[in-house]
């Protein structure tokens, strides 16, 4: 049985790390049981090359065409640095013409947007994918390089999406029929299947993308397309961390949780892992492994459907930054039927999804993080009630899948917080976690709080 091995942009940001990676994947070819087919590579973009990206799209919006160029111009030859560090002779000269090709479809493509001033939503995903199908046509020529037999695959002949571009939703039916009928035969042969992550397209063949973070979420999908054994996650942290290091200093490994806990915590702001890339994994009970792709020897988080019970009764906390507060009042919804039907309509009409919800007697309190169409979402609840927005909030989530088993986690929660203004308090009907919406600025005291008094 295949696995995949997904590597995000830290473990390919230069010829070292992908020598690194190159090192990983000769391992595991050498662990695997007799007979076993080789794994499956998913690679994100180089470090910081879709900001890159992105950055010289902006640039043709505001009409400065020449330095988007140069932007695209510095890109490719990053990349052709790291293909000079990775690969030699026939193979180098090979892969350089491709890179370069690569670049400079997308920069003949900014040329002709210069003159619009606009880059719409399909464009920009054409634009983003180019560090993808970089990054993997540079690993599928270092593994081959270092020995192990590999073939690149052009993600966007596998992964088949709607048309919601630069958020688009994978198709999973012909998804798993491209990927039986494309990967299927190269580890049949023996060989690495290399593919980007983050990629797609349209059944018409029009290139999308699964919106940022995106490369864990195209590694589950191919991973529950073709049953593997397991789906590894390579980043540069141990694993799944009870807290965010950026805000709580020394935060432990937590060593095995549900896809129940992983889902809350990547919803809720855990950075490690994508919030869609349990969901493919859940489908078909596919274990998934977070590892160090620099310390080899660090067994990581495995997340599984029954991992054993974890000392305490909290696994991790999680904050979600940037959030907007809605407040929804009007005296219509006192003992009214079909008033939040209505009101969730209007977030459903404009695509935006609710993270946490209260309500009282006349009114309804929600948080968004997605805020592009936030006017346009007032506009529409004002029709039927009064509203008002707070911006500068946050979410913090306590997560365990036995905290139920606590009658005094919630009240130890609530003391941990004292003196801090919250503005929302929600604990989920399955009991998995507890959560707190407050003040941006109060997260990094709250987080340290909380973390103390629970681990």
């Amino acid at each position: 049985m295949s696995v995949v091995m997904k590597f995000g942009g830290t473990s390919v940001a230069d010829a070292d790390a992908i020598g690194r990676l190159a090192a990983i994947v000769r391992r595991q070819i050498a662990r695997q049981e007799a007979g076993g087919k080789p794994p499956i590579v998913v690679v994100s973009a180089l470090s910081k090359v879709t900001d890159g990206l992105l950055e010289a799209a902006r640039l043709i919006e505001t009409g400065d065409r020449d330095l988007a160029t140069s932007r695209l111009n510095d890109l490719v030859e990053r990349h052709v640095a790291v293909a000079t560090g990775v690969t030699s002779a026939a193979r180098l000269a090979a892969l350089t013409r491709d890179l370069r090709a690569e670049f400079a479809a997308t920069s003949d493509m900014v040329r002709a947007l210069a003159a619009l001033h606009e880059v719409s939503p399909r464009l920009l995903d054409v634009v983003a994918a180019t560090g993808e199908l970089a990054s993997s046509r540079l690993v599928a020529a270092a593994l081959a390089e270092s020995g192990v037999p590999a073939a690149w695959i052009d993600a966007r002949q596998v992964v088949v999406t709607d048309g919601e571009y630069t958020a688009a939703v994978p198709d999973m039916a012909a998804t798993c029929t491209r990927a039986r009928r494309t990967i299927t035969p190269v580890i049949g042969r023996g060989e690495v299947a290399v593919l980007g992550g983050f990629i797609g397209a349209t059944a018409e063949g029009v290139t999308t993308t699964l919106g940022r973070g995106g490369s864990d979420y195209s590694a589950a999908i191919v991973g529950a397309c073709l049953d593997v054994g397991e789906i590894q996650i390579w980043t540069d942290v141990d694993g799944m961390l009870t807290a965010d290091p950026r805000v709580v200093p020394e935060p432990r490994v937590v060593p095995q949780l549900s896809f129940a806990e992983a889902s809350e915590l990547a919803y809720f702001g855990a950075k490690v892992l994508h919030p869609s890339t349990i969901l493919p994994a859940v489908a078909k009970n596919i274990p998934v492994r977070i590892l160090n792709s620099r310390r080899l020897d660090n067994p990581g988080t495995l997340i599984t459907a029954n991992p054993q019970p974890a000392d305490g009764h909290l696994t991790a906390i999680a904050c979600k930054r940037d959030v907007t507060v809605i407040d929804i009042t009007s005296s219509r919804m006192l003992m009214a039927h079909g008033f939040l039907r209505r009101l969730f309509e209007v977030f459903e009409r404009f695509k935006t999804a609710v993270d946490v919800v209260t309500t009282s007697e006349v009114s309804v309190s929600v948080t968004v993080d997605d805020t592009r169409r936030l006017d346009a979402i007032v506009d529409n609840l004002r029709g039927f009630a009064e509203v008002s927005c707070e911006r500068e909030m946050a979410i913090i989530c306590t997560v365990g899948e036995d905290i139920h088993e606590d009658p005094k986690a919630f009240g130890r929660a609530l003391a941990a917080l004292d003196s801090i203004p919250l503005r929302m308090v929600s604990q989920a009907a399955s009991r998995r976690n507890i959560t707190f919406v407050l003040r941006d600025a109060d997260v990094p005291e709250a987080m340290m709080r909380l973390h103390k008094a629970f681990f």
